[in-house]
């Protein structure tokens, strides 16, 4: 996987908020504690999308889906 720099504008209490974190260790520089809060953000942001477009269906309609031609299979699975 290849990296890339670049710039960015941050307000300054949140660069002190950043600058704790590196301090205290929590991440070992500034620009790993950048990639890992934009890793984080946009996997929520896919989730967030991936909910919305799910909360499209219409659970009848995908359970009929589901179930299409499965009345005449059930005749030919053996019994256990």
């Amino acid at each position: 996987m290849g990296v890339a720099k670049i710039g960015i504008t941050v307000d300054s209490e949140t660069l002190k908020r950043l600058d704790r974190l590196v301090e205290s260790r929590v991440f070992p520089n500034r620009s790993r504690a950048i990639q890992e809060a934009l890793s984080e953000k946009l996997m929520r942001l896919e989730k967030r999308r991936l909910a919305t477009e799910c909360a499209k269906l219409d659970p009848a309609f995908e359970q009929s889906l589901a179930e299409e031609g499965l009345s005449a299979e059930l005749d030919q699975w053996p019994e256990y």
